[in-house]
């Protein structure tokens, strides 16, 4: 069985500002398919947006809401 995960951790994060390195991230394959399926389920999500050099895996992000208002973000390995 395979896992991805992410741990960041320092000052001066340079990928962006909250919630883009405060928030748990959900990672996936494809992230425009995980974008499609939560709109097509009426879940309020963020456009796609690279947080890093174009093509570098684990830099494609969006972000959204759960229904407690807390915040989490997807992110494409």
């Amino acid at each position: 069985m395979h896992s991805d995960c992410s741990v960041v951790i320092g000052e001066g994060m340079p990928i962006g500002r909250p919630p883009s390195s405060t928030c748990p991230q959900l990672v996936v394959e494809d992230i425009d398919a995980a974008v499609a399926a939560l709109t097509a389920r009426d879940v309020p999500i963020s456009a796609v947006q690279q947080l890093g050099p174009e093509g570098m895996p684990g830099s494609r992000f969006a972000f959204f809401e759960d229904p407690d208002g807390y915040p989490w973000s997807l992110q494409e390995m």
